[in-house]
């Protein structure tokens, strides 16, 4: 017998203390029966007037909102592979997603349509646009008229293998890949995070990071279905999270460091104002240790978890809990132990595991895994390979089971919470005229963590200035992998035996007596 679908999940909770209301989004205030109404109105419009399959591919191109959290569970029901597209994705990169993932619909709020028009005519497998919310911007279907249009009734069951999620995250040869997970890793996913977070109906949730993102996925599936109340602000403004835990007493979000930072300095902030919340969970990037120390001293009652994980995993893998963090010491710097039903090993380069202490690369097994990399079977195969997920991460795992990360494989930098890939950078960089050597690396930065740095040889007899190397970089690339900074240098980037930069000595200068809570 099957239980790892959101029917199982989601069901339950809409029938149950129908009168409580379990979704805040400006004006916008729905009850669990209310919510459940148009989900289930929803759900049917996506066939019946879409033409949307369990298997076809819908995308969100929107800032966060109740309506963002309504495709997601419309498409966990079974009305079609939701692909929640980044919002800071440049022309060049949308279109290719939308082409490789065969879009066949997307969702689309008024901020981003020109986004999406830039792209819309090189896509051909995109039928419709529907517009979310109101706005004079090119659509086919006004959202609220699809709600309209549809029945109040429960799709079939789904199977827990078939396909859920499509997100894209950045990679190594320079393109997007579309990790796609199934309905029983995305549940798996959820009842870890549970376990690990007790999600409960006396939580009120936060939802402040991007809905694009993996790290909203236990926010926008989870705290509805065990009945909480989710309160959703569009994008992340310090000054409106913390109005926002204020005014509606929430007790449970989910941010990276840096916004822990932004929040913590803003001219509005006071312990006092956000004393309702009882429950953070930070991860995506470095903490540095001096906010840490500052948000635990600041907050002595709060509840604080760390978790580690990536899309792959749908997206937890470890978990670093709240008496780790009161205990304190050196396991700070842990990103914890893996969380329910996940097993991990430290593996050599030839797959062989390595004994507690030694360092190598993470490897994971667990229920809650991508089946696939969409379209790409090599890929797919080679981070599979012998029945193990490669992280691409090093780390090592002391006798306590606790996961120190030391180093990335993949070069990955996570500035902001975001994952750069260098060589997406490095890729869009060397098509300069003027550029005959390039190397991209993250540096330490009190804002974002870690901040994306190139280090550039011009061509003999040219001199390109760094406005110029930046201006290039933003036509290709989105914003956020553009580097902070641009070194040019007259001496050739030092490389490996294999020729490949030599990235731990680029990197040395910049972090020599740097300490990092995690990473």
């Amino acid at each position: 017998m099957k239980e790892l679908v959101y029917h199982r999940l989601f069901l339950p909770a809409i029938e149950r203390d129908t009168a409580r209301t379990c979704l805040i989004d400006g004006d916008h205030r729905a009850t669990v029966e209310e919510h459940g109404d148009r989900v289930l109105r929803l759900a049917s419009a996506m066939g019946s007037e879409l033409g949307l399959r369990k298997d076809s591919r819908f995308a969100v191109l929107s800032a966060n909102s109740h309506r963002f959290m309504e495709l997601y569970h419309a498409g966990m029901l079974g009305t079609g592979v939701i692909n929640p597209l980044n919002l800071r994705l440049a022309p060049a990169e949308l279109t290719y997603i939308l082409q490789n993932s065969g879009t066949e619909v997307v969702f689309v709020d008024r901020t981003f349509s020109p986004l999406l028009e830039q792209a819309r005519g090189e896509v051909d497998s995109l039928r419709k646009v529907v517009l979310l919310g109101e706005g004079d911007v090119p659509h086919d279907v006004v959202y609220e008229d699809l709600i309209d249009a549809g029945e109040a009734r429960v799709p079939p069951e789904t199977e827990e293998s078939d396909p859920a999620v499509l997100m894209y995250t950045g990679g190594t040869t320079g393109l997007p890949k579309g990790v796609l997970c199934s309905q029983r890793a995305e549940m798996l996913n959820l009842y870890h995070i549970n376990m690990a977070f007790n999600l409960s109906v006396r939580d009120t949730f936060l939802t402040q990071t991007p809905m694009f993102h993996a790290a909203s996925i236990g926010g926008i599936l989870g705290t509805p279905g065990y009945v909480g109340t989710t309160v959703v602000i569009p994008f992340f403004e310090p000054g409106a999270v913390i109005k926002a835990i204020e005014a509606h007493e929430t007790t449970f979000t989910v941010m990276v460091p840096t916004m822990i930072g932004l929040v913590m300095d803003h001219p509005d902030f006071a312990p006092g104002k956000m004393q309702s919340l009882r429950k953070l969970a930070y991860g995506a990037s470095p903490m540095p240790v001096a906010l840490l120390d500052r948000l635990l001293t600041s907050f002595p009652d709060l509840d604080v978890w760390q978790a580690y994980g990536m899309t792959e995993a749908s997206a937890v893998l470890t978990v670093l809990g709240p008496e780790d963090h009161r205990r304190g010491g050196n396991v700070l710097r842990s990103a914890g132990r893996p969380a329910p039903g996940v097993v991990l090993s430290i593996q050599d380069p030839e797959g062989e595991i390595l004994p507690v202490g030694e360092e190598g690369e993470v490897c994971a097994r667990a229920g809650n895994l991508m089946d696939e990399y969409w379209g790409n079977p090599e890929a797919t195969a080679e981070v599979f390979r012998g029945d193990w997920y490669h992280t691409g991460d090093m780390g090592r795992v002391d006798d306590a089971g606790f996961l120190y990360l030391v180093d990335r494989v993949k070069d990955m930098i996570v500035t902001g919470g975001e994952n750069v890939y260098s060589i997406e950078v490095e890729n869009a960089l060397a098509t300069h005229p003027d550029v005959m050597q390039v190397a991209v690396i993250g540096i330490p930065d009190a804002k974002w963590g870690e901040a994306v740095h190139a280090i550039v040889v011009p061509r003999p007899g040219t001199e390109p200035s760094t406005d110029e190397i930046l201006e290039w970089a933003r036509k290709s690339i989105a914003g956020y992998k553009v580097p902070k900074s641009v070194e040019i240098r007259d001496e050739p980037i030092p490389l490996s035996g294999a020729m490949k930069p030599l990235k731990r000595e680029l990197r040395k200068k910049y972090w020599e007596g740097q300490e990092r809570a995690i990473n």
